[in-house]
């Protein structure tokens, strides 16, 4: 398949999915090496309020609407080499189809991973056009007229040109502030850059649970070129000696999940606390409002963040979705703050 904005070889300038009579061909990719490839792509199908209270309740006429949708994603994402003529069949590693909530639209992303010798970028972007066609579907007794918005492309990792994430300044309502794409130091790949992941899980640590949020923290590191140390596993009762554990050897991140619960065992927040330097409260606070767009138990989390010495340190809840949430508020932000850590980054 193609790379995006990728239709030349390198070193020619020639179109590379034109042959010397200026057909569409498909290219070869047998001289490629194999590599892990991700993919994130995100749209919105925008409707009205009632609309998205309706699906939030699992009380549309058609039920069980995110569920078909995200079936229906992944299911695309698989056929995608079927779809558009010129993309090749990939083996697939994992797709991931995921969904939140404004007052007025249902947010889509879908992550596409591989292990081979081109991308899964139009993977992920058929992902998220199958399961708005299929929201769409869904919803559309009660507002035909909704729209399905905005597929893009937002971040890809793996292959020869390494980590590429979209740059762009989106409109926002309104109502709300413009965001502003971040500086490019944001988006530098940590190359080397040494990490650990610690899991506060009492089951996960005796065995009688899996580990399902370590995995996702390594592998989200892993892709953008950190050295990653972990999952390392502690109960929660023994955390303290765990984050003792995951900062030996000073590295320049640490990613906690679990433990960041109302739950009298619960103890990751007070025992960052009691390590920490100085406080990231923007960063806690952002990863809360990021879950509370799926799901209001967001506010329970007590995670916290912040330095000690020049490790990150960022808790994480201790639930997949959780745990995607705060990745998705890491990712345009963390290679501007390990910069401004080390002394380095823009500080206007």
């Amino acid at each position: 398949m193609t790379e995006p904005h990728d239709v030349t070889t390198p070193d020619s300038g020639v179109l590379s999915h034109l042959d010397d009579s200026g057909r569409a061909r498909m290219v070869d990719v047998s001289g490629k090496s194999d590599t892990a490839r991700v993919a994130v792509a995100a749209g919105e199908l925008v409707t009205t309020a009632e609309v998205v209270s309706l699906v939030r309740a699992d009380d549309m006429p058609k039920a069980d609407v995110l569920a078909t949708a995200r079936i229906a994603g992944i299911a695309a994402a698989k056929r995608t080499w079927e779809l558009i003529p010129l993309c090749h069949q990939l083996a697939l590693s994992s797709v991931q189809v995921t969904f939140g909530f404004t007052d007025t639209a249902i947010t889509i992303e879908a992550t596409a991973k591989t292990k081979g010798p081109t991308g899964v970028e139009m993977e992920a972007l058929t992902a998220v056009a199958v399961a708005g066609l299929t929201l769409h579907d869904m919803v559309k007794a009660v507002d035909p007229a909704a729209v399905l918005n905005g597929v893009r492309l937002l971040s890809k990792a793996g292959g020869k040109r390494g980590h590429w994430q979209r740059r762009e300044e989106e409109a926002a309502p309104a109502e709300e502030a413009v965001t502003v794409a971040p500086e490019d130091d944001d988006f530098v790949e940590q190359t080397g850059a040494p990490a650990t992941v610690l899991v506060a899980s009492t089951g996960v640590a005796a065995g009688t649970r899996e580990d399902r949020t370590g995995p996702l923290i390594a592998e989200f590191l892993e892709t953008r070129g950190f050295t990653v140390r972990g999952p390392l596993v502690y109960a929660d009762a023994d955390i303290a000696w765990g984050l003792e554990d995951a900062l030996a050897g000073d590295p320049a991140l640490v990613i906690s999940t679990g433990g960041t619960g109302a739950s009298p065992t619960d103890a990751t927040p007070e025992a960052t606390l009691a390590l920490l330097d100085r406080e990231l409260p923007g960063v806690a606070e952002a990863i809360r409002l990021r879950g509370l767009q799926v799901t209001p138990h967001a506010s329970l989390s007590r995670g916290v963040a912040g330095l000690v010495g020049r490790t990150v340190v960022v808790n994480l809840p201790g639930s997949p979705g959780g745990v995607k949430d705060g990745l998705a508020v890491l990712e345009p932000i963390l290679g501007h703050l390990l910069a401004q850590v080390a002394g380095g980054g823009a500080h206007e």
